[in-house]
Order: structure tokens, then sequence, then C-alpha cells
């Protein structure tokens, strides 16, 4: 199980701007922490094991972050309308567009994604699924 990812990020206040924009409404609590940014699911009544945490910080090594090519993180959307509206408040927060909201049949006739990279260059993928729901633009 993934217990945290961690992406570098050169310029932390603009890094806050932007997940402040896309993870709350995902449900995740954000606490500034030791010079970073840390982003958690709160824990259940009865779950028996941690969720994977993000942690959004300058590099230990003081060297420049970068984005890794290739690297991508996906973040699961309640709806459609919310990978939608999660997209446009990222972009709206200094982040760039890799894809609109849309089906990639790619990926099956059910997946529902929007790409976008944070304001350091990071892929973050915004997605819904749902097999019981026709393959339809609302």
């Amino acid at each position: 199980m993934i217990a945290y990812m961690t992406i570098g990020a050169n310029d932390i206040a603009l890094a806050i701007q932007f997940y402040s924009a896309l993870l709350p409404d995902l449900g995740y609590q954000l606490e500034e922490v030791h010079g970073g940014l840390s982003c958690a699911l709160p824990e259940q009544p009865g779950q028996t094991f941690a969720l994977p945490e993000l942690y959004v910080k300058p590099p230990f090594d003081g060297q420049p972050a970068s984005a890794g090519n290739g690297t991508m993180i996906a973040f699961e959307a309640r709806s459609r309308e919310q990978v939608r509206e999660l997209h446009a408040a990222a972009l709206a927060a200094g982040g760039t567009d890799e894809g609109p909201p849309g089906f990639r049949e790619a990926y099956g006739p059910h997946f529902y994604v929007g790409y976008l990279r944070d304001p350091q260059g990071n892929k973050i993928a915004l997605f819904y699924s749902d097999r019981n729901e026709a393959n339809s633009e609302d």
C-alpha cells in the first residue's frame, strides 16, 4: 500500500494556492508543516489502515524541484461535474491545461478525466468513472 507521496515545489505559496483550490473539495485536510504542505484525508470510524498522504515541499537536497517525466498523480472526483469544476478551479489557481475534462475511450467507455499541471509542472489527473452511467457529455 502506498503510504505517502511527495512532490517538489520551488514556490510553496503558489503550490498552496493551487492545491487549496483543488484538494479540500475532494475531502483532503491541508496543513502547512515544516515549510511545505501536508494533504491528508481524515480518518474514518473503524478504519484499520492509514490512507496515503500527499506532501508538497522543497526538495530536501536543496536543489531545484523539477517535474518527473511520466509521473502523474490522479485524484478521484465524486462526479463528472466535480471534475469540470475542480479542473477550472485549479487552472484559475495557477495550473495549466494538459487535456480538458471529457471521456477517454482508450481507458474505457466510462472514464471521464481532465488533466492539468500544477505551477511546478507536476501532472495531475482528476477523474470519475461509474459503470452505471452512460457515456455522454453532460
